[in-house]
């Protein structure tokens, strides 16, 4: 066993739009069970914003990733079982018909966290910069994988770029690190 007694990081796709509510049944239902043991953490990626309404500036947070909601948890037993049957859950991320959900690699868990991966980061410190600006790359890595963007901006003290990707018909900007994505 490792020392997080087995939990891993999953994430639980939601309909889009409930998620801190879904995330307030889970944390309930799991606790009126009594399976606290095996579910650490519920989480909804948010990033703050700030919105000026009438001239006035407002703090709001944002969900990072509509429908999704990630769980720190030991899936042994019942506990997939219960957190599927959660209204407006539709099912864990990755997991095949009949299948176990797949956990989260660690590398993803600190990107939707925010924390970035020190070791791709030190690992290509002294390659040269292979992207240009208006260069197609295609995201290999990551929530958007499989998606092609455009390099916008290219970041060479952080080692990022910044890649605008078209999701669902819009232009979405994603800074994304050299590793994450590929010539097309």
């Amino acid at each position: 066993m490792s020392e997080d007694n087995g939990k891993k990081w999953y994430v639980v796709r939601a309909v889009s739009g409930q998620e801190n509510k879904i995330k307030a049944y889970i944390e309930t239902e799991i606790a009126r069970l009594g399976y606290e043991d095996f579910v650490e953490q519920v989480l909804v990626p948010t990033e703050k914003v700030v919105q000026i309404r009438n001239g006035k500036k407002t703090n709001k947070e944002k969900v990072y990733f509509p429908g999704y909601i990630m769980i720190k948890a030991n899936l042994t037993g019942e506990i997939p079982h219960i957190i599927k049957s959660v209204t407006n859950v539709i099912g864990f991320l990755g997991e095949t018909k009949g299948g176990d959900p797949v956990p989260l690699r660690q590398s993803e868990v600190n990107r939707m966290l925010g924390k970035v991966d020190e070791l791709s980061i030190h690992a290509d410190t002294n390659v040269a910069i292979p992207y240009t600006v208006g260069e197609t790359v295609k995201v290999i890595d990551g929530p958007f994988n499989g998606f092609d963007g455009t390099i916008e901006k290219i970041n060479e003290e952080k080692r990022k770029l910044e890649v605008m990707v078209k999701i669902f018909g819009r232009k979405t900007p994603l800074e994304l690190s050299y590793m994450q994505v590929e010539k097309v």
